[in-house]
């Protein structure tokens, strides 16, 4: 696929990375005649087809060029999160017996040579950047990247080399984030990611029309949803990737880079929608009205499919105000904004296309390559599902309601772990764990995680993302746990938003005040069971480093629950 972008795209742009403050491009040709020299490279040092090799490195050109390379001399991407430790790097590398290790910088360095030394089967690092360990590397040897990449390169010898993979051999193991345990390694074949850039092709194709599409990338490029999202869909649509030089400068990258499709997570909504708040609440006046008039027509045109004329002239001023104007912050040019990672509160998704936005809620799993569905405009987009099945993708709901995928993007199993590919793999159909059901119109609606249902000590089934959701949504309310199962009500752990903290000066006891009148309008709007009685605050917000977060952004509930477990146990007079 990537070859033949490459002979249609010659000396266009491909890759696009920020350096001394300028855009700087990488062509299509340029590209294929690293990845050319780069596998040859890999191939010398004594890779056999099928041998994996580690890639450790943030967003960038040369990710990609490595990714490619390392498939195309037939082995297997390990890609790994530059948040991990030396700890992860270690089960990663002793997991998967990866023989190269790839990295980018000496920062990520630090953490992955002690792993490589430790390993028994790794013995080359590649560094991406012209730097020194800073360690011995006794028992290893390191390569610098512009050497291998440098090293002669034939691209015909690169097309008949990759003529020989099929669509069924192994092309990456991806580590799932691990939010109920140790990272398993998901074994991702061509076709599996193929599927999915076809698939999402047909949405892009026939929703909105296939242009020259740009990418922003920003999700971590070791993640199964921008790996092939944001990285191989781009490439099946033989657009151009440029990647954010980081998340305190997304936003200014959004406006100069003026993107078509973004790939993004649900928080990155949650924070745009606050700040969108805070700043028209400090303008005040005129701008608030008209905010409040462009959600109420956006409610409007949402469940009714269109607005009345006494709205029109409304209609055309938030247009021409409102809506210009967040247009402008996004570029100007979006197509749509795909969410996925984790689930979107529907109210969140609502008050972005009211603003005139088009946001896709899709959902997916690593084990699915890792789309299953995403809403459609032609089918009318509902906040409240994740749209109908892929292109050539089968879906079913099983007795207890989990949904069970089929097709070719489904993994071949985990790596070396029989039982649980026993386990989820079942007759060719993939038991996702999630529990959901389809609407009226074929799309999936997903409920809960099958795993994660709380059953109270009366057995009421509760679904804490639906009740963390509306708490995060409380401009008060940073982010949220909710437990109960086995117990008589839902009691939660509240981080407030750092805003609040510091206009309260610091006082534990008016925070917790102003925690509790959230609660109190989250609770007004949920069932008997579903509300929360007593809440508790954490000692610090949730993140990757204190591995409370998932590198995705998903709450690793285990985690907390380790470290908050006195806490919450004590709400209940224990």
């Amino acid at each position: 696929m990537f070859l033949a972008r490459v002979a249609e795209k010659g000396d266009k742009p491909f890759l696009w990375a920020k350096r001394g403050g300028k855009w700087h491009s990488t062509t299509y040709n340029e590209a294929a005649r690293q990845v050319a020299a780069l596998s040859e490279s890999l191939l010398k040092l004594g890779l056999q087809p099928g041998d994996r090799v580690m890639l450790v490195s943030e967003n960038r050109p040369e990710w990609l060029i490595a990714d490619l390379a390392i498939m195309a001399a037939g082995c297997v991407t390990v890609p790994t999160y530059t948040t991990n430790t030396t700890r992860d790097h270690t089960h990663i590398l002793g997991n998967s017996s990866a023989k190269v290790a790839i990295v980018s910088n000496q920062k990520l360095a630090k953490a992955l040579v002690p792993a490589v030394l430790f390993s028994s089967d790794c013995h080359d690092v590649i560094g991406i950047e012209d730097f020194r360990t800073g360690q011995s590397m006794e028992g290893a040897r390191f390569h610098q990247w512009g050497e291998l990449v440098s090293d002669g390169s034939d691209l015909e010898l690169l097309r008949k080399r990759v003529a020989t993979l099929r669509r069924e051999d192994l092309a990456c193991l991806i580590y799932t984030s691990g939010t109920g345990g140790a990272p398993r390694g998901v074994r991702q074949h061509h076709g599996a990611i193929l599927h999915n850039v076809a698939a999402c092709t047909d949405v892009i194709a026939n929703d909105f029309g296939w242009d020259e599409e740009i990418f922003l990338s920003f999700l971590p490029a070791s993640h199964a949803y921008e790996h092939s999202g944001g990285q191989f869909f781009p490439i099946g649509l033989g657009a151009q990737i440029y990647f954010a030089e980081s998340l305190e400068k997304l936003s200014a990258n959004i406006e100069d880079v003026r993107p078509t499709i973004m790939v993004v997570v649900p928080r990155l909504f949650e924070m745009l929608r606050a700040r969108i708040l805070k700043a028209i609440e400090k303008s005040g006046g005129l701008s608030q009205q008209l905010l409040t008039r462009a959600l109420e027509i956006g409610q409007e045109r949402y469940e009714q499919g269109s607005i009345p004329l006494t709205d029109k002239p409304m209609d055309l001023l938030v247009g021409l105000t409102v809506r210009r104007k967040v247009a402008k912050r996004f570029g100007g040019r979006i197509k749509a904004m795909v969410s996925g990672g984790a689930p979107l509160n529907p109210e969140v998704g609502l008050f972005f296309h009211s603003l005139g936005l088009t946001v896709l809620q899709g959902y997916g799993q690593t084990e699915a390559a890792p789309v299953i569905s995403c809403n459609r405009p032609k089918n009318g987009i509902r906040m409240d599902t994740v749209g109908p099945p892929l292109l050539d993708t089968e879906v079913r709901i099983a007795e207890d309601g989990e949904l069970l995928v089929r097709g070719e993007l489904v993994m071949h199993g985990y790596w070396r772990n029989a039982e649980e590919t026993a386990r989820v793999l079942q007759d060719g159909w993939l038991h996702t764990g999630d529990v959901g059901h389809f609407d009226e119109a074929g799309r999936i609606v997903i409920t809960d995680r099958k795993k994660d249902l709380i059953v109270n000590d009366k057995g009421d089934n509760v679904s804490p993302q639906r009740v963390e959701g509306m708490l995060t949504l409380q401009p008060e309310i940073a982010q949220a746990m909710v437990v109960g199962d086995r117990r008589p009500h839902l009691v939660g752990l509240l981080v407030p938003e750092p805003e609040l903290v510091s206009e309260l000066g610091n006082d534990e006891a008016a925070v917790r005040a102003a925690l509790g009148r959230a609660v109190d309008r989250v609770n007004a709007e949920l069932s008997v069971v579903e509300k929360v009685r007593r809440f508790a605050l954490t000692d610090e917000a949730f993140s990757v480093e204190n591995e409370m977060l998932t590198p995705s952004m998903k709450i690793r509930r285990h985690v907390i629950r380790a470290c908050y477990g006195e806490r919450l146990d004590a709400l209940y007079g224990k």
